[in-house]
């Protein structure tokens, strides 16, 4: 069955639900525009769809039942076990065809034990979740683990930095995760300064390479940035950053994590443990190439110090991570493939202060052919979700490329940069 619905409880009913009866959840992006949530629900053809009331009318345009199917007619009860898959969860594929990671029970119980460790999680906590749920980042990293550990959970159905600090000061959770947008976010916010924030005994973050500023912002509330490194893949906790060493190993994603192996093969960093995904949902072929015998290929870059903690040096993959939204290239390459006044495009990540970073559309007209930015946008209108649209254009004479015609994404940067 799929969910597609702000943060809400129901969503964890279902979840928990699903796991007691061997069924499997397939959270929707509720940002995706109806073609990307057909594309999903094509490939997974879910029974039905739990659509919470704000998206009720979009939901009736996606071809799904809205209704749960009767049960069984001999009465029998399927019974769910830790082999099950559990999660289908859709992460951009190297083509720009979303790919569904598909985790097990267990995945998500050993992922629960790695997070107990990573915040030393007990019954006494209360974490604040506002992070959306339908990424393994908001539902994994802290709500699950909290609610295996019997610890409380304040939920937002979505992220407002306003409501946020309000909760942090009124409820006085004592955990919070944030990604490096939402951190600026509540930095830039008019209440911060004067916002209580003393219960907080950890704040982390991930998704991406944190801003040294963003972590120094609230070390000086002396609050410690944890930082947790994995993927929608891995569960996603791989390395963590624990609380003891967050203010002297500022920017690290920290070590492995306690039921994970993590090591670096050519400069990728590859991860082994009962957390990793079984595979790709109905792509055997994707499953086959994202591993390396046992070890998931992660298709990050990183170095370990001379005492154990991960550094991320950069992606081997090309995936753009604006606000902790993965955004993959060629998903907007193939919008502006079909105009045919483009004779070519390459799409990549440019700085950006509030984001992290954006899309760039690098695009080489046709002889002849005019295109202004404004048209060039109206390509993505209704065919992407607005997130993953360019946030800059940038028309070019040619393309760098190497002997083989790939395009250089590395000098396209140090051009744009340069210019």
């Amino acid at each position: 069955m799929a969910y597609l619905g702000y943060n809400h409880p129901r969503m964890l009913v279902l979840l928990f639900a699903a796991a007691r009866a061997g069924a499997i959840l397939v959270p929707l992006n509720w940002r995706l525009t109806a073609a990307e949530h057909r594309a999903i629900l094509a490939d997974c053809a879910p029974r039905y769809l739990v659509a919470e009331e704000e998206f009720a009318a979009h939901a009736k345009t996606l071809g799904v039942p809205l209704v749960p199917p009767a049960p069984p007619a001999d009465g029998s009860r399927p019974e769910g076990c830790d082999d099950d898959p559990l999660l289908i969860v859709y992460t951009s594929g190297t083509t720009g065809r979303p790919k569904g990671a598909v985790l097990t029970q267990s995945a998500l119980l050993w992922n629960g034990f790695n997070s107990i460790h990573a915040h030393d999680l007990s019954q006494s906590d209360h974490v604040l979740s506002a992070l959306p749920m339908f990424h393994v980042g908001g539902l994994n990293n802290q709500t699950l683990p909290a609610l295996q550990a019997g610890a409380r959970v304040t939920l937002h159905p979505r992220f407002e930095a306003g409501r946020w600090l309000a909760d942090v000061a009124a409820r006085r959770p004592t955990l919070s995760l944030l990604v490096p947008a939402a951190m600026q976010a509540v930095i830039s916010h008019p209440h911060w300064a004067q916002t209580d924030l003393s219960s907080l005994r950890l704040l982390n973050t991930g998704s991406m390479v944190v801003p040294r500023s963003l972590i120094r912002a609230f070390h000086a509330r002396s609050i410690p940035v944890g930082q947790i490194y994995g993927c929608t893949e891995t569960a996603p906790i791989a390395t963590v950053l624990l609380r003891e060493d967050a203010m002297r190993k500022e920017g690290s994603a920290g070590k492995p994590a306690a039921h994970c192996e993590v090591r670096i093969v050519q400069g990728e960093i590859q991860v082994r443990g009962p957390n990793v995904m079984r595979g790709y949902w109905n792509d055997a072929e994707a499953t086959r190439a994202a591993f390396d015998g046992e070890w998931f290929r992660t298709g990050d870059l990183g170095r370990f110090d001379e005492e154990g903690f991960l550094w991320i040096t950069g992606r081997a993959k090309d995936v753009i991570i604006s606000g902790g939204e993965n955004i993959h290239p060629a998903e907007l390459e193939n919008v502006l493939a079909d105009c045919p006044a483009i004779a070519e495009a390459a799409v990549i990540g440019v700085p950006d202060p509030k984001w992290g970073e954006v899309p760039c559309a690098c695009i080489v007209l046709r002889p002849g052919d005019h295109l202004t930015e404004a048209e060039v946008l109206g390509l993505f209108e209704d065919r992407l979700a607005r997130y993953k649209h360019p946030r800059r254009i940038v028309f070019l004479e040619n393309l760098p490329k190497n002997a083989l015609g790939k395009v250089q994404r590395e000098e396209l940067r140090r051009r744009l940069g340069a210019a």
